[in-house]
C-alpha cells in the first residue's frame, strides 16, 4: 500500500499499536489523508510503538490491513519506533549537553498532591529540580525531565486557533525519558517528525496540550515546527473517547459506511451519488476537503453503531 512521494507537504498518521483501530482512529486518519491529498501532498505511516509494555500482539498487522482496506495508500515502508532507539538516544544527548534535563525519582505516589492543571495533569513542582538532582545523570528507577524555565509557548491550531501555553504554571518540568528507560512519546514524535520531514500534523484535540511541550523541544533541538490541525475527538455516549480503555468497537469489515460516517463526522460535504468503493470515497474527499468546513471543537459524539459499549455500561 505505497504510492510515491513528489510534493512538498508532508503528512503522516501515526497509531499505537495497542489494539484494532476504531472509529476515533479513523476520523485522525481520514482527516489527516484527506489535508494531504487536497494539497497533493505525501502522506506517511508510523507505528508509534515506543511504549512497548502496551503494543499488542498483532495489532500492528492487524491496523496495516485495516487501513489498506480502507483505501489508505502511503508513502515508503511503514516507520516503527522500535527501530528508531538510537536517534532518540542522540537527541537526549543533545539535551543533556545544554544541561537542559535532570534526574528525577519521584514517584506516582509522591506527586498525588502536585495541583491539577486545566488540561487535568499534574503540574510537576519541581521537586528533584531542586534537589539540585545531578544533570545529566540516571540513577536506578529515574526518569529524565526536561527544564522548562519560563518558557512561554505560542502557536496558532489551523482548526483551533491561537494557543498559549506558560510551561511552568501548566505542566512544570516534563519526562523525557521514563523511569523504566523508555523514551516518552514527546520526544520520540519529535525526533520522528523532523526526522521524516512532516511538514503539517492532522490529529485528534486530545493532543492540543500537548503540541507546546512538543514545539519547546523542538527549539532546544533546533528543529523546524510544523503546521498543526486538531480535529475533535470522537467520544461515546457516557462522554468518554473512543479507546481500547473504554471499549470501542473495532472497525466493521465494510470500509463504506466507516468512511461515510468520518467523513460526515467531520462535517465534510457529502459526495452527490454514493461510492461504491473506496478508492471512488477517496476521489470525492481529494476534491471535496475543505478545512473551513471542520467544526472547531474538541470533540464531538460518535455515531451510536461505530462507538461500542461505554466503559461504565461495560463493568455491569
Amino acid at each position: 500500500a505505497a504510492r510515491p512521494a513528489t510534493a512538498r507537504y508532508r503528512g503522516r498518521f501515526a497509531p499505537s499499536p495497542t489494539g484494532p483501530l476504531h472509529f476515533g482512529s479513523l476520523v485522525a486518519a481520514v482527516a489527516s489523508y484527506a489535508d494531504a491529498l487536497a494539497a497533493g501532498g505525501g502522506w506517511l505511516l508510523r507505528i508509534e510503538d515506543v511504549d512497548t509494555p502496551r503494543t499488542r500482539p498483532g495489532a500492528e498487522d492487524a491496523i496495516v490491513r485495516a487501513l489498506s482496506q480502507h483505501g489508505f495508500r502511503w508513502d515508503g515502508p511503514v516507520v516503527r519506533q522500535a527501530d528508531r532507539t538510537a536517534m532518540y538516544e542522540a537527541a537526549l544527548a543533545h539535551l543533556t549537553a545544554q544541561h537542559a534535563i535532570y534526574a528525577c525519582t519521584c514517584t506516582r505516589r509522591a506527586l498525588e498532591s502536585a495541583p491539577l492543571a486545566a488540561s487535568g495533569e499534574r503540574v510537576y513542582p519541581g521537586t528533584c529540580r531542586a534537589r539540585g538532582a545531578a544533570t545529566g545523570t540516571r540513577p536506578v528507577h529515574a526518569a529524565q525531565r526536561v527544564r522548562v524555565g519560563d518558557a512561554v509557548v505560542e502557536f496558532v491550531d489551523l482548526l483551533q486557533g491561537p494557543q498559549r501555553q506558560a510551561l511552568a504554571s501548566d505542566v512544570g518540568d516534563f519526562v523525557v525519558r521514563r523511569a523504566d528507560g523508555l523514551f516518552a512519546y514527546r520526544l520520540a514524535v519529535v525526533v520522528d517528525d523532523a526526522a521524516q520531514g512532516v511538514t503539517t500534523i492532522v490529529r485528534g484535540a486530545d493532543l492540543l496540550s500537548s503540541t507546546p511541550r512538543q514545539i519547546f523541544l523542538q527549539r532546544l533541538l533546533a528543529l523546524a515546527t510544523p503546521y498543526y490541525l486538531h480535529v475533535p475527538v470522537a467520544i461515546n455516549a457516557a462522554g468518554e473517547k473512543l479507546s481500547k480503555q473504554t471499549h470501542a468497537a473495532p472497525l466493521p469489515a465494510d470500509p463504506l459506511p466507516s468512511l461515510l460516517a468520518a467523513w460526515g463526522f467531520l462535517q465534510q460535504p457529502p459526495p452527490l451519488a454514493a461510492p461504491r468503493t473506496a478508492a471512488e470515497f477517496w476521489a470525492h474527499a481529494t476534491r471535496a476537503w475543505s478545512r473551513a468546513r471542520l467544526p472547531p471543537v474538541a470533540m464531538l459524539p460518535a455515531p451510536r453503531a461505530l462507538s461500542g459499549t461505554p466503559c461504565s455500561a461495560a463493568k455491569r
